[in-house]
């Protein structure tokens, strides 16, 4: 069975939103373990626009799966991690406008201080996953640079799926030919392949079912579900919407 790490960045958003106490990071993140999650994910990101420093600490000492940060891989953002020590850190292109992540990290274009930013990570036992687009150069540059793990953006495979792949046409066989290949090269070359972006329950089967990849994150489709229907649920429901039972 496909893992499932949920994001929980947009409970945050709604507390900050009013900047309140609640809805409480820590609390939701409790919730989907119940659930069945495997995995919990927050990005911190440098405007601390939802997830915040004390989040990440309560969290670390709160998870009992896996605790995975998303971060820059800036001076700052690598340090916090050293001190916050998460079970993993997937390093993630950050730009300030952005709405949320809107492409993978371009591996070759500065290898040097990625390399700097896996070493370190690893120097401080962190597991390290590099978010890149499903394109076979970037998998065999994130074997070059020693990762141990990668996440596949699902982004444009999502976007060509909005409602029922069977409504999607070629775009959807396209895109998901992408993620394929690009998830049998990350095997071949010893990697750990996860995915994520942009899933919904309608769409996740397909990623799911890639044999070479071993877990989704999906936050936003969750956390939309769950204030209608509750998070325990809303992380139920997907499980059952990537692997067909709980």
């Amino acid at each position: 069975m496909t893992k499932l790490g949920v994001n929980i960045d947009h409970i945050a958003t709604i507390r900050q939103a009013r900047r309140a106490l609640e809805p409480d990071p820590v609390a939701a993140a409790i919730l989907a373990e119940l659930a069945g999650a495997d995995g919990i994910t927050v990005h911190l990101r440098s405007d601390r626009r939802h997830i915040r420093d004390s989040d990440v600490r309560r969290l670390r000492e709160t998870v009992t799966t896996r605790l995975n940060l998303e971060m820059a891989a800036t001076p700052e953002m690598l340090r916090l991690a050293v001190d916050f020590h998460p079970d993993q850190a997937t390093l993630v292109p950050e730009r300030e406008e952005e709405i949320t992540t809107e492409g993978g990290l371009n591996l070759l274009a500065n290898p040097e201080s990625l390399a700097a930013a896996i070493r370190q990570l690893e120097a401080a036992r962190i597991q390290v996953s590099l978010f890149i687009d499903p394109e076979l150069d970037q998998v065999a540059a994130a074997a070059d640079l020693g990762a141990s793990m990668i996440e596949l953006n699902t982004r444009a495979y999502s976007e060509a799926t909005p409602k029922s792949p069977d409504l999607a046409g070629d775009i959807f066989r396209r895109e998901l030919t992408k993620v394929v290949q690009a998830a049998e090269l990350g095997r071949r070359k010893g990697l750990k392949v996860l995915a994520g972006h942009g899933l919904t329950y309608r769409n996740v089967r397909p990623i799911s079912a890639v044999p070479e990849i071993e877990e989704l994150n999906i936050g936003h489709n969750i956390i939309a579900r769950a204030a209608l229907v509750g998070l325990e649920r809303a992380v139920r429901e997907m499980l059952r919407a990537m692997n067909g039972a709980e």
